[in-house]
């Protein structure tokens, strides 16, 4: 398909389609997490959490359920070991399946690595592989959202392997074209294709460039050139500098609360008050402000407001491309540094 708003529109139809085929039409309900992003039709921005951009569209959005994410930076309690912190945020979907009722919920979907809307948050340790627990348990599908945190990003070419789990179906994008061309794709197990092979036949599903041909061959190249020049190895090893890099320069920095990601897909969040965590004020436009003067400075970032609850909280996703050269990650860093400090001022 032509992107990851069609990726995730057409995982959700599957979900529901997959259990009408197999006898289980009153499973129609979807859970998803607040402060996630996962497209712009309206399917995929009502599974979404991002408040700004449901804002606006709130009566044509569907009826979806959101529940905490896995924000460990916000959401973890003091002395809760991470390990007890993924437990207790995974349980929140074995409570939202039990209050909906468990033959009624299709799927949950996620994303491994929380993109524009948390800024790189990757989730516990544990917390995913719980989830799959609970979505076995209940007959529930897994569909994770790998459209910005796909195709190499993050150090593996699924982030969700690095999470030790497989979904049920998966949503990738972006990276697929890398920036060549329009395209998305959407993977299932072969036990949802089998269902529906065996039943009616076909996914009552579809757009007008569905399957294009020069869509396809982009995306078969940069597949190979992902695998075949050491592309993944690259990310992991110059996510690592970048990392060392951001932690040297903002670590004690007394307006950065949290660096945080995997690979080449990182995130600042940057607070008011770095001891109680406490958000500037949104009147302030900080994100705003640094997107300009981050490219003034010769940088292109993604800062993004409404990071704790779709009103309050800023943070800056930096994606840089995985051929990205030692000397450039220290331009990076620099220009950063430049960017926060020009806008905080």
């Amino acid at each position: 398909m032509s992107g990851g708003s069609e990726a995730t529109e057409a995982a959700i139809k599957l979900a529901r389609q997959y259990h009408v085929e197999r006898g289980a039409p009153q499973r129609g309900k979807l859970i998803a997490r607040k402060q996630s992003y996962h497209g712009n039709t309206i399917g995929a921005l009502s599974a979404g959490g991002n408040e700004w951009r449901r804002q606006q569209f709130a009566p044509l959005l569907l009826d979806v359920s959101h529940i905490e994410p896995c924000y460990e930076y916000r959401n973890r309690h003091e002395g809760e070991s991470l390990e007890a912190y993924g437990l207790r945020a995974a349980q929140a979907l074995e409570d939202e399946i039990l209050r909906l009722g468990p033959d009624t919920v299709m799927a949950f979907l996620a994303e491994p690595v929380v993109g524009a809307t948390l800024g790189a948050v990757t989730a516990a340790p544990g917390y995913f592989r719980r989830v799959r627990e609970i979505c076995d348990q209940y007959g529930v599908l897994l569909i994770l959202d790998e459209v910005m945190c796909g195709m190499g990003r993050t150090g593996a070419l699924f982030a969700c392997e690095q999470d030790g789990v497989a979904p049920d179906i998966l949503c990738i994008a972006k990276g697929l074209g890398a920036g060549y061309q329009p395209i998305g794709a959407m993977l299932c197990t072969s036990e949802i294709y089998d269902t529906i092979a065996a039943g009616s036949g076909f996914f009552q599903h579809g757009h007008t460039y569905l399957g294009h041909p020069v869509a396809a061959a982009a995306g078969v190249a940069v597949v190979n050139a992902i695998l075949n020049r050491g592309l993944i190895s690259r990310v992991q090893e110059q996510g690592d500098k970048l990392q060392t890099r951001l932690v040297a320069r903002f670590g004690q920095h007394p307006h950065v609360g949290d660096i945080r990601g995997r690979g080449l897909f990182r995130g600042i969040e940057l607070v008011a008050d770095r001891e109680t965590k406490a958000p500037f004020d949104p009147s302030r436009k900080l994100a705003v402000r640094l997107k300009q003067a981050a490219f003034d400075a010769g940088l292109i970032c993604y800062p993004m407001a409404g990071t704790i609850d779709g009103r309050q909280g800023d943070h800056i996703l930096l994606a840089p491309p995985f051929i990205i050269e030692d000397a450039q990650l220290d331009a990076l860093t620099d220009k950063l540094a430049l960017a926060i400090e020009q806008a905080i001022a």
